[in-house]
């Protein structure tokens, strides 16, 4: 595709825009459609470009650019620009978040905004709203089956209630991130309903199907999401009497994005999104985008261009806004969503670490770190302009998705160790003290997913129940060890809700018949703001993990080696119990902060002499960041207490 063709229809375009559009000051979206539009041409050229209507197609797409700019505000634009001159400002080390449901971390919308201090007293400073959109009673897959998505659920809001969030948020320098459903509608959705109802320009934004012909030829290849729940791809709508793709659950039907139209509408709500005061986008099930017969239908490479497309037309109508990918899939495919052949991010600026997520959890069921140096080693390094979210829990259910080679490689047969993992985390294990629950068990392969709380799953909850102080300090110290590597791994940390103040599982979800058959609404409790309260009174757990987990958060604001600039270096050592690696400042790596943990409840020793290969003199005084104490040095070893974790500078 030559340049000049691109140039050459981009005047065209713009001679044949809207007059209301003409007539508006577009300076800086013209300047930044000038710089984009070749990319954004090519991209749209390759997935569209066999179609009749391309050039109309064309002509809607930077129609809808140009309306997005429009309705951006002079405040937000301003934003934009602060962003653009330093766009290197999301990999601060200043960035602490915390996803939350509103109304569990609330009443609603409209009370969260009432606990905004919470936010300020702890440190975080970018908060992802869980899923908040219109969606059905009932059918709902906790808001991820979206009925309109320009709409809030009104059992938690309105739309004004979210753009005095963003308000508030922008006041006090705290990052707004909501949701986004790229993947599926609820069957509820207008654009469905219009479908049922024989609007066949509509049955176009989906897969449907006379008969079983097309559908069983997906399923020769494509996996099943929930096999025990929602069995195979397609669902039978008697209204239409025509088979629909539902990859996920039967109510939702998958959008079909070879429509051109499609992504123009779903490019319309991501900016009207941007344009509320969201600065940060999370895209769920970025990894299905793209459906193939022959083929998985998941992570294809036309799924990558969707998404760099994507965010070239929101980098020309609101570049300060960032994209999160939620693709849990292998390593190796996660790091494709910054952007496949690139050296910046391109696609997505944020992607979920569900692997050091897993391999954290590795850690503290096994009490050793084979397996988290062989997963860290194999997880590759991310791009420039882009970063993860780290994190030791979320409002799904924990996957154990290790790469076999690397189980093998840390010693273990992948299977046997696998049902181990399962059997430790949901407290069938000897000697196992965690209160986890088993999600999703499959018995062809022996894996399964797990569901609880952090505090449950490291044994506060059983230690509570005994009320054994002992037992009680180690599932605390568990607690902030996890939270220890993931505010200075590298990336961005996200606490759950919750977790600083060591909420437990909350089983009162089995008596709600909408959440009874799905044992994840066990971790996501509405929290009890009188509890909340005892993180204030000294002596109780709340108090102790609330505010060992500030401390470590105001630290970690304020050590520029925890910026992510790829600047970790993994030290390997012979005491399998310890991890251990060094983040050091992208501009001065003289400045460095050597990060120990100890996976083990007993003491453990970390040599030193292995120091001296990367850089450090051993003959020198360590000071714990966090702590602030001098480490006692005794034969040129430091011992961790169990479970205890260092932040060590050289003085």
């Amino acid at each position: 595709m030559y340049e000049q063709i691109s140039h050459s229809l981009l005047n065209s375009i713009l001679d044949d825009l809207k007059p209301e559009i003409r007539r508006q000051d577009l300076r800086h979206f013209y300047t930044r459609l000038g710089a984009n539009f070749y990319a954004i041409h090519s991209l749209f050229f390759t997935l569209y470009g066999h179609r009749d209507d391309f050039e109309l197609q064309m002509l809607r797409l930077v129609e809808t650019m140009a309306k997005g700019y429009i309705e951006r505000s002079s405040e937000l634009e301003r934003l934009d620009i602060q962003r653009e001159q330093d766009h290197n400002w999301f990999l601060s080390q200043k960035w602490v978040g915390m996803a939350l449901y509103s109304n569990g971390f609330a009443e609603n919308l409209a009370d969260l905004e009432n606990k905004i201090g919470y936010f300020q007293e702890l440190g975080i400073n970018m908060v992802h709203i869980m899923p908040i959109l219109m969606c059905p009673n009932g059918q709902s897959d906790g808001g991820y089956a979206i009925s309109d998505f320009r709409q809030i659920d009104e059992r938690v809001g309105d739309l004004e209630d979210i753009r005095q969030i963003a308000k508030e948020f922008r006041k006090r320098d705290i990052l707004l991130i909501l949701d986004i459903v790229l993947n599926h509608t609820s069957d509820e959705h207008e654009w469905a309903q219009k479908a049922k109802m024989g609007d066949r320009s509509f049955q176009d934004y989906y897969f449907i199907f006379e008969n079983r012909e097309t559908p069983d030829m997906f399923e020769q290849s494509m996996p099943e999401v929930f096999p025990e729940t929602d069995p195979g791809n397609f669902t039978w709508d008697a209204e239409m009497e025509k088979w629909v793709m539902t990859v996920f659950h039967n109510y939702q039907w998958d959008l079909n994005y070879s429509n051109p139209k499609v992504f123009i509408e779903m490019l319309d709500i991501i900016l009207f999104w941007a344009n509320q005061g969201v600065d940060i986008l999370r895209l769920d099930a970025v990894a299905f985008l793209w459906k193939k017969i022959g083929s998985s239908c998941q992570n294809e490479r036309k799924a990558h261009l969707i998404l760099q497309l994507m965010k070239d037309c929101c980098q020309v109508t609101a570049p300060g806004v960032l994209f999160i990918a939620e693709a849990i899939v292998a390593p190796v495919e996660v790091i494709k969503y910054f952007g496949e052949d690139a050296i910046a991010a391109k696609e997505c600026e944020i992607a979920y670490n569900a692997t050091l997520m897993a391999l954290i959890w590795d850690g503290i069921a096994t009490k050793n770190t084979k397996l988290i140096y062989q997963g860290i080693k194999s997880l590759p390094n991310k791009l420039e302009r882009a970063t993860w979210l780290n994190y030791v829990r979320c409002h799904d259910d924990i996957g154990l998705g290790f790469d076999d080679s690397d189980i093998r490689l840390a010693g273990y047969e992948p299977r046997a160790h696998r049902k181990f993992l399962v059997d430790y985390l949901s407290g069938q294990f000897d000697g196992s003290s965690s209160k986890g629950m088993v999600f999703m068990p499959n018995e062809a392969t022996g894996d399964a997913r797990i569901c609880g709380s952090l505090a449950s799953l490291v044994g506060l909850e059983s230690a509570l129940e005994t009320a054994d102080e002992g037992l009680i300090a180690l599932a605390i110290n568990r607690i902030l060890l996890m939270h220890a590597i993931i505010l200075s791994f590298g990336g961005i940390p996200l606490i759950y809700n919750g977790d600083a103040i060591a909420v437990l599982n909350d089983y009162s979800y089995i008596d709600d018949l909408s959440k009874s058959n799905d044992n994840r609404w066990v971790h996501r409790p509405k929290i009890n703001w009188e509890t909340a309260d005892l993180r204030k009174k000294q002596g109780t757990v709340e108090y102790t993990v609330f505010n060992a987990t500030k401390k470590m958060i105001a630290i970690r604001k304020e050590i520029s080696a925890f910026a992510d600039f790829n600047n970790r270096e993994l030290v390997h050592l012979e005491n399998e119990h310890l991890l251990c690696f060094v983040r050091f400042n992208h501009q001065r790596p003289s400045e460095k902060v050597l990060v120990i943990a100890n996976f083990d409840a007993n003491p453990q020793d970390l040599y030193l002499e292995p120091l001296r290969t990367i850089g450090f003199n051993i003959y020198s005084n360590f000071v714990d960041l966090y702590s602030g104490m001098k480490p006692e040095q005794c034969d040129s070893r430091i011992t961790l207490q169990g479970y205890q974790f260092y932040w060590l500078t050289e003085t």
